[in-house]
């Protein structure tokens, strides 16, 4: 059947202002025309599957770490995340690479634990990750590709509208990068820019010392200096002097942010 263009212009512009939602810290305007519970229990249910598949660390210095730093971020970011059930867990994976799930499941590989050492640098890339979730970006991307999927059949709109007529598991599965076994949890440049930023602020709220992201970074190219294969926390990101100037650029604000917050840490390592 054919549908009549302007009609359908109208309903997917009337659906789109109705799917925004503001990113937190940085206010853009971006689409979302997915249901959030349903997001969340599918997310934790993939947590959980992964902590059946794949073996869970038992390093007690690492754990007792991840959940020191996680702890104060998550209390940092309540209010972008006010549902959340926080949960830290550490896979004996070796791969470089962490990432954050809706409903505030949160995993780092043992890998990452060679290029941060210190909990500001571990704090760096965990809210990073966690910036990808306050800001929707699993949401966001989904529902671009409903909004594609749909476009010509009007009867379909009205339920996204609704939220989640479209989610399936295996969707979250590919945006969350679960088809392949573990892979990385990556996004395009912009929203791995946006995380940078976000995850940023994030962490000096929280009192850890912004420049540990930029000791991040070029701890993670001297990593993979000479390795044919990027690690997974590096797929599809932006390059790394890229990266470096936004977050050289943002330092003022960042810096102002962690002394208004009043909050200070140790240069802690876990050897």
């Amino acid at each position: 059947m054919n549908v009549p263009a302007r009609p359908l212009l109208l309903a997917l512009s009337a659906l789109l202002i109705a799917g925004c939602y503001e990113v937190p810290v940085t206010g853009r305007k971006a689409m979302n025309l997915v249901d959030d519970k349903e997001v969340t229990k599918m997310s934790i249910a993939m947590f959980d599957d992964m902590k059946r598949r794949y073996r869970v660390s038992r390093d007690k210095d690492r754990i007792e770490q991840l959940q020191r730093v996680g702890s104060r971020i998550s209390k940092v970011v309540f209010w972008d995340m006010p549902d959340a059930d926080w949960e830290f867990v550490v896979f004996d994976v070796p791969q470089i690479n962490a990432f954050a799930m809706a409903g505030g499941k949160v995993g780092v590989f043992t890998g990452l634990f060679k290029i941060a050492k210190t909990d500001d640098e571990l704090a760096s890339v965990i809210s990073h990750e966690i910036a990808h979730v306050t800001a929707k970006h699993v949401h966001e991307k989904l529902s671009r590709e409903l909004a594609v999927s749909t476009v010509g059949a009007v009867g379909m709109i009205g339920g996204l509208a609704g939220g989640a007529s479209g989610l399936t598991v295996d969707a979250l599965s590919q945006v969350y990068g679960l088809t392949t076994g573990i892979s990385g949890f990556a996004f395009d440049r912009a929203k791995e820019k946006e995380a940078d930023y976000v995850g940023l602020m994030y962490m000096a709220r929280a009192g850890y010392d912004p420049q540990a992201a930029v000791r991040v970074l070029e701890a993670l190219e001297n990593e993979s200096a000479n390795d044919p294969v990027q690690p997974a926390f590096l797929s599809t990101h932006p390059t790394h002097p890229e990266r470096i100037i936004q977050l050289m650029d943002a330092m003022p604000k960042a810096l102002a942010e962690r002394e208004k917050s009043g909050a200070r840490t140790g240069p802690i390592v876990i050897k």
